[in-house]
């Protein structure tokens, strides 16, 4: 009885004669922030994203530890941007999105230019993945928080404004040269040169010029 032989294509990792390729593996840029005064917390989140990564069988290309204090730079991050600019990342993934946004705005702001440059990100803590339609829904929700965010800092400072105004307080360039106009013209009067004006009054030489040559002078 003859054998059966089965196809030679079969079992075959040919694609129409040529090998298939296999897909490539992402990699993933890790960043974690904490306060000083929380610095302990910082192995527990690098542990948490890196096993993350073999879950989603990633590869980790850069790890980010940031360590300071305030909302106002995130010097290291930075480094992980420009990673992505560079396109040496496929995928930021971070613990939460108050470790890597400083506000709405900004966090917004770093999700368009990741977007833009093709690159994932993904937040643990949040269960937020912006290569998946729901996070780019969330994405979404995000954009409108920001809207809200600005909306709520403009209206403070139109407030704070107009509640200046009513205290009578000035607004605006401070009128330090203008507050000593006729002191600067008696003292021209008198023949003191306009350069020992300005170093007694304290002021800049351009400002007595100004006001010795206007109208009113």
């Amino acid at each position: 009885m003859p054998i059966k032989r089965g196809s030679p294509n079969a079992k075959s990792k040919d694609v129409f004669g040529q090998p298939r390729k296999q897909p490539r593996m992402l990699r993933a840029g890790l960043y974690a922030r904490v306060s000083t005064n929380d610095q302990q917390t910082l192995g527990m989140q690098m542990r948490a994203l890196r096993e993350y990564v073999v879950r989603r069988g990633w590869t980790v290309a850069l790890q980010i530890r940031d360590v300071g204090s305030g909302a106002v730079e995130r010097k290291a991050r930075e480094q992980l941007m420009e990673a992505a600019r560079r396109r040496e990342i496929d995928t930021v993934l971070v613990w939460r999105l108050d470790r890597w946004g400083r506000s709405v705005t900004d966090l917004l702001a770093t999700l368009q230019e990741l977007n833009h440059l093709g690159v994932g990100f993904v937040s643990l803590t949040e269960a937020l993945d912006l290569t998946t339609p729901a996070g780019r829904a969330m994405a979404g929700l995000l954009a409108i928080f920001a809207e809200f965010e600005r909306e709520i800092l403009r209206e403070r400072t139109r407030a704070g404004l107009a509640q200046a105004r009513l205290n009578g307080k000035h607004l605006g360039r401070p009128l330090t040269a203008g507050l000593h106009a006729a002191e600067i013209r008696k003292l021209h009067r008198a023949g003191v040169a306009k350069a020992e004006i300005a170093r007694r009054l304290q002021i800049g030489r351009t400002s007595v010029r100004r006001i010795l040559t206007s109208k009113r002078a």
